[in-house]
């Protein structure tokens, strides 16, 4: 299997990346997996124009088609993103908001290979599972659109810094046994 595990933070050294790390490691034996950090990749805001109803394709010339084109190697996605003010980082949404030419509510749409799986990592420095549950709606909404399909997701509360994810080690291994596992 080959499996995309992506850092939807701009923090390259973080909690978040610390997780798409273990989840790595976890993953990796017999499957190819990548690792990406939304901050490597140049991506223009959405300007709204719906160019892309018409020509799924957009107009502005940057990295999405790149990120995209990954995302059509992987079988399997695992986005992980951080609560910023309870929802998805900025760059991230950005990034979302620039997939409308692959999005399957308007025809044409450019179209991913079929058959993907999508999993989810949310986390925060809160105690509150709803923020997580937010996060994972809107990620797994986002799969929803590209055909990807939903097959797992994990919150964590009461994650800041690296450190408070020795704690969590279990957790994680075992949502990464489900990802081998499916």
């Amino acid at each position: 299997m080959k499996i995309l595990v992506i850092n939807c933070s701009p923090v390259r050294n973080g909690a978040t990346a610390e997780i798409v790390n273990t989840v790595k490691q976890y993953v990796e034996n017999g499957n190819t997996v990548k690792t990406v950090c939304i901050d490597d990749f140049e991506i223009k805001m959405c300007r709204g124009c719906r160019k892309c109803h018409k020509t799924a394709e957009c107009f502005q010339k940057d990295d999405v088609t790149k990120l995209m084109e990954t995302y059509d190697w992987a079988d399997k996605i695992v986005s992980v993103s951080p609560s910023y003010w309870a929802d998805i980082p900025g760059q991230f949404k950005v990034f979302i908001d620039r997939c409308t030419p692959w999005c399957n509510t308007h025809e044409p749409h450019a179209k991913l290979s079929s058959g993907k799986k999508g999993y989810t990592i949310a986390l925060r420095t809160g105690p509150s599972m709803p923020e997580c549950e937010r996060i994972i709606s809107n990620i797994e909404h986002f799969y929803g659109h590209l055909e990807i399909e939903p097959c797992g997701k994990l919150g964590l509360c009461g994650v800041e810094y690296k450190e408070d994810l020795e704690n969590r080690l279990e957790e994680i291994k075992d949502f990464c046994n489900l990802i081998k596992e499916q």
